[in-house]
This record gives structure tokens, sequence and C-alpha cells, in this order.
């Protein structure tokens, strides 16, 4: 098992020892709307960019400048999407995990193991996976995962925004800052608010 150290000496490069390992993570759990977007990436070795970390830890301008190295150097990799619609039917981590697998589904080389940000995830195929909590701060495939979803997703938030500009998506990306639940409040909801999350502290005075 390979333990090589980033130069800041947090992240580690593989965790099971096999060439394809891939690392997966999700961005936008916790948003009102728009979608939940997963990444999966398999890494050479000695991969390596300052400012490949925990996507959450960096600028915009940093994820991407990240972004485009991983673009450029990963040996594989994938992102997916999971609409507003799914994750009400079938809730947000079900959602997530879908999109992971998703994700997986769109590699042009299979995987021999999967590393998953969490706790939570559900087998995919015959594959062998380990879950990781704060996997994103720990190894660089997903540290990489991260980034690519985050930015991903939040293309697509900066996107509909020109659609839906009162709820300033393209600061807040549809997370429950003030702003965008006074905004629910005063204007409604959108196609792409999740209907299955608290959208207000008084659920009853949105109208469906």
């Amino acid at each position: 098992m390979s333990t090589v150290s980033q130069e800041n000496g947090i992240l580690k490069e593989n965790y099971s020892g096999f060439k394809f390992e891939v690392g997966c993570d999700e961005a936008g759990r916790g948003c009102l709307a728009g979608p939940v977007v997963a990444a999966a990436v398999i890494i050479p070795k000695d991969f390596n960019h300052p400012f490949l970390n925990d996507s959450k830890q960096l600028s915009h301008k940093e994820r991407e400048e990240a972004r485009v190295f991983i673009e450029q150097n990963a040996i594989d990799y994938a992102i997916a999407f999971v609409d507003r619609e799914t994750i009400d039917k079938i809730n947000i981590l079900n959602a997530s995990i879908l999109c992971m697998h998703r994700a997986l589904d769109m590699l042009k080389i299979r995987p021999e193991f999967i590393i998953v940000d969490g706790n939570r995830f559900k087998s995919y195929g015959d594959l062998k996976h380990k879950t990781i909590v704060k996997g994103d701060a720990q190894f660089k495939s997903i540290a990489a995962a991260s980034i690519l979803a985050k930015t991903a997703r939040d293309r697509f938030m900066d996107k509909i925004a020109l659609e839906y500009p009162e709820y300033l998506w393209g600061k807040n990306k549809g997370y429950p800052t003030v702003k965008h639940r006074e905004a629910i409040k005063q204007y409604g909801i959108t196609k792409y608010h999740r209907r299955s999350f608290k959208l207000l502290d008084n659920q009853l005075k949105i109208e469906f």
C-alpha cells in the first residue's frame, strides 16, 4: 500500500495498492436547489499539484487551476449529475450514491478498487470499496474528485442563476443562506428547488 504524501504532507496517493484505484466524491448534498454532482478520478503515480485538497478549502481561482491540471493529467475521470426530481424521489443519500455510480459507469478504464469520501456507499458491481470520512483531505484521487464535482456543479448553478437571478445562485450555489431563504419566502420555489428539503423554517408557507 502506497502512502506517498504530497509536499504539504497531507494527501496520500493510494489506499489499496491497485494501479487503477478510483476516488469518488460528490458536491451539493446540503443544497436547497440544483442537482447533486459526483466525480470519479483515477490518478497516476506522483500526481501532485499545490491546490490538490478538499475543494471546500480552496478559493474559486484555486479550484479552477486544479481542475485544469486534473483534467489534463488524470489517467481517467468522469462527472455525473442527478437532478432535483430524482433527489426528491429517492432521497439525497441514495441520489448521491447513484450519482457516484453513474460517474463510475462513465469511466473508460475499469477501476480495480474504489475509495469514497464519507461513510456511506453501496457496492458497485463486484468491485471492493472503502469509505473514508474526510477522505477528500486524505487521498489525492478523492480530493481530485471533490474538485471536479464542485467546479462542475458551480458552473451549472451559475448557468441557472441567469434564469432565476433573484435567488443569487451565482453566489450561494443553492446552499441555504439567509438571502436564499428570504428569496424563497418572497418569490416561492422554482423547478430547481428540492421539495423534500426544509426550504423555510415554516414549510407551510411554501406553495408547491
